[in-house]
């Protein structure tokens, strides 16, 4: 591996092989194998021959082909050899796929993450673990990226990720299609683990860290499913409407200059209006269906935002009053950082300061949104050293260039 230059076109494949594709196919290969983290093994095992292979015999027509071909061939020569698989119906898919050549295209990868993610869903896995579970073997990020969202360490996350992968296999969770009786009862999971990939798939835009995939297409996808496969669900609809007004104004997000541009500043002529509109339409729909939940409220934060593009002014004290909601039923850190800005906004900065204050420090202290929050209340009541030496830290804690860019601006605005 270590001879492949990283300039070598096949080198380049399989990294964004391995960062389009690395979540889908282990979920296709756990989904047959019953086993999570032999699946991740074959397929690293199988990225890992795609080095060795590819700049020799030539990229694959199918690199996602080519990849799968080789860890099914990994599995099943490992449970020959290790003597762990008896059940011949496991056995003969396997083999059935290895009558064609490996780099053909002519495999089929069937889309089972959303199976994949119900059984991560289970009862019996801890729920701290559900989420970021379905984040790292289903959707395929990394610890790394998943721990700072959680206001945890990679080192903590990844322990217990491992235990997760093991209560898998050693209790034998059921990797059948759930029941649908079982399926109500899982959905704030996935629903949550749906949104973390579009929120860090958002992130990642700026280019802070390449080895995130933008997955804010597939997340979308996946939440339609979800809503196809449970009408009856309001929130999940909520949250396809609250992703669909969040990307209808991600061409504003940047300047030409590619500068980060603040909400409350984008230019809304370049907003989708008719996005944002179909998604009002679905928030309404899940409205009518009267089962509240967070990402109904979420959402209609959004499209509170959103409505500058027909009112021309933003109503701050709607969003604050939503974000108490959120804040009373279903708080997270994130949510009451939020929750504290609009309230600053809307003309409060001392109770937004109050608010902030409240969070406790380990949860505040290594989060740049808590940062950057508590500089603008600082600012809005005259505590202008204070104001700087927030945003300073904030500075400090800011990986996106493009948002330090523009921290640095504000930061600069101060001296002058």
């Amino acid at each position: 591996m270590s001879d492949v230059p990283a300039s070598n076109p096949a080198y380049t494949a399989a990294q964004q092989a391995a960062r389009d594709s690395f979540g889908r196919l282990v979920s296709w290969l756990a989904w047959q194998w019953r086993d999570i983290a032999a699946a991740e093994d074959a397929l690293a095992d199988a990225l890992l021959k795609a080095l060795e292979r590819w700049p020799i015999d030539g990229i694959p027509s199918s690199p996602d082909a080519w990849l799968l071909s080789v860890a099914k061939r990994e599995l099943l020569q490992g449970a020959r050899h290790e003597r762990m698989r008896s059940d011949p119906a496991v056995t003969t898919l396997l083999e059935r796929a290895f009558e064609s050549d490996e780099g053909t295209s002519s495999v089929s990868i069937p889309d089972a993450r959303l199976k994949l993610m119900f059984v991560c869903a289970h009862p019996a896995i801890d729920e701290k673990t559900r989420t970021p579970l379905m984040l790292q073997i289903v959707l395929g990020l990394q610890v790394a990226d998943i721990a700072p969202a959680m206001l945890i360490s990679p080192t903590t996350l990844a322990q217990r990720l491992v235990r997760a992968k093991q209560k898998i296999k050693d209790t034998g969770l059921r990797f059948d299609e759930p029941d649908a009786r079982e399926l109500p009862a899982r959905l704030h999971d996935v629903l949550e683990a749906i949104y973390g990939a579009f929120g860090l798939s958002v992130d990642a835009i700026a280019g802070a860290e390449n080895r995130v995939t933008d997955l804010q297409q597939e997340a979308i996808f996946l939440c339609g499913l979800v809503c196809e496969l449970l009408p009856q669900a309001a929130d999940a609809k909520g949250l396809l409407a609250l992703m669909m007004l969040r990307q209808a104004r991600r061409n504003a997000q940047y300047d030409a200059h590619g500068d980060f541009v603040p909400l409350s500043e984008q230019d809304v002529d370049q907003w989708d209006k008719a996005a944002i509109l179909r998604a009002d339409q679905l928030l309404w729909t899940a409205a009518q269906q009267r089962q509240p939940g967070p990402f109904q409220l979420e959402a209609a934060i959004q499209s509170a935002h959103c409505h500058r593009l027909f009112t021309g002014n933003t109503p701050w004290a709607s969003i604050a009053q939503l974000y108490a909601q959120i804040n009373q039923h279903y708080p997270t850190t994130g949510s009451r950082v939020a929750g504290a800005v609009a309230l600053a906004e809307a003309g409060n900065p001392v109770a937004a300061l109050a608010q902030l204050n409240e969070i406790e420090k380990n949860h505040s202290s290594g989060f740049q949104p808590w940062w950057v929050a508590y500089s603008h209340c600082l600012n809005l009541t005259g505590k202008l050293a204070e104001a700087k030496a927030a945003l300073t830290t904030a500075l400090g804690l800011t990986s996106d260039v493009r948002l330090r860019r523009y921290l640095e601006s504000r930061l600069a605005a101060f001296a002058a």
